[in-house]
């Protein structure tokens, strides 16, 4: 009797380790969607924008992304289709498809949009790379660019960001692009006007990455800022792209960079957040911890972000929807990598109860 009795209690305990064990590892392997709150972003307290960056392609009403659109979010951003080699590929010839769909729907949705980029040297179309006329004819078709975007939107895009990255990586210098080549060191004064003159509403914004590690990159952008207050150039806000990791930048970076802004008294943006949770490429799949690490990072930006002064804040943007659709994983070759708030699935990762935990 003693030993069936032992034998019984040992055959239990196996039976219940081992459903244990197989619990353990289904909740693992579905940690992005368990029991994570589905309260839309957009419901949460606050007085600024969240937003998202979207591709025409995915805007069909009904469609998964739609849905998540307009349930969680208040503001749009374009990822690339509103750039000048999308909208001018060609000498005099528009393309305004792709970039009137996204404002279309956004006006048809309610949602702000958040126009980017005027001017990046990434994104500037091969016949202006190779122009062949003067410098001034080069000056003034960047002029009639920027006044026939900003025209075709007045009223319907807000914001926009005039010059995207127009500063080194190191050395605090200015990027040596074909821009400031043809039209001077002070082209980006000279674009920010021309935005100013085409609609006078619109909120303008420099736009660049690192700027809460990058000291010298973030004095030269401050130095400007100063330079265009000083001389009445139009300048209503920065963005800072915030493409960061669940490692860094710690928190005072953020916090530093942040107050930066504030004492320039420029609208912030922190226009293109994504949060690495395999930096280091150590994992192959997202794990309890890296999922949690991740999650506390998006509620610290913004929890961060959420206690600046009311007249300092604009939009807090999430770059892109789920994680396989992100541009990191083309860019670091690596599918590894799962950096926004939703899963390849649509479903609801801890990111997005971290950031919603911020907002609350």
């Amino acid at each position: 009797m003693f030993i069936k009795s032992v034998f019984n209690m040992l055959f239990f305990t196996v039976i219940f380790m081992t459903c244990s064990e197989k619990e353990k590892t289904l909740q693992e392997e579905n940690i992005i969607n368990i029991t994570e709150p589905k309260t839309p972003l957009k419901n949460a307290t606050k007085t600024f924008f969240v937003g998202m960056a979207v591709r025409a392609n995915r805007l069909e009403d009904g469609s998964e992304y739609d849905k998540i659109i307009k349930r969680e979010y208040e503001s749009i951003t374009a990822e690339y289709e509103m750039k000048m080699n999308v909208i001018l590929p060609s000498k005099g010839n528009y393309n305004w498809s792709n970039a009137d769909k996204i404002v279309d729907y956004a006006i048809a949705n309610g949602l702000n949009v958040h126009g980017h980029a005027l001017i990046w040297h990434e994104s500037t179309p091969e016949w202006l790379e190779n122009y062949s006329g003067t410098d001034e004819e080069f000056e003034q078709e960047i002029k009639e660019y920027i006044t026939n975007v900003l025209q075709r939107y007045k009223g319907k895009v807000t914001s926009w960001d005039v010059i995207n990255e127009g500063v080194n990586n190191s050395g605090g210098t200015l990027r040596n692009t074909v821009f400031r080549q043809r039209m001077g060191d002070d082209y980006m004064a000279k674009c920010l006007q021309f935005a100013r003159d085409a609609d006078p509403n619109a909120m303008l914004f420099y736009n660049d990455y690192g700027m809460c590690t990058n000291i010298s990159k973030q004095n030269k952008v401050f130095d400007l800022v100063a330079d265009w207050k000083n001389r009445n150039i139009p300048i209503d806000g920065i963005g800072y792209q915030m493409h960061i990791s669940y490692l860094k930048p710690i928190r005072q970076q953020i916090e530093i960079a942040t107050d930066r802004a504030i004492a320039s008294d420029l609208l912030l943006h922190y226009s293109e957040l994504d949060i690495r949770t395999n930096p280091n490429n150590d994992i192959t799949v997202l794990t309890e911890e890296r999922a949690i690490a991740q999650k506390l990072k998006y509620k610290e930006v913004v929890q961060i972000y959420n206690s600046i002064p009311t007249k300092n804040q604009y939009a807090l943007t999430i770059w892109g929807m789920k994680d396989d659709d992100s541009w990191l994983l083309p860019h670091h070759n690596n599918d590894n990598e799962w950096p926004l708030l939703y899963d390849k699935s649509f479903d609801f990762k801890k990111a997005h109860t971290g950031f919603l935990e911020g907002l609350n």
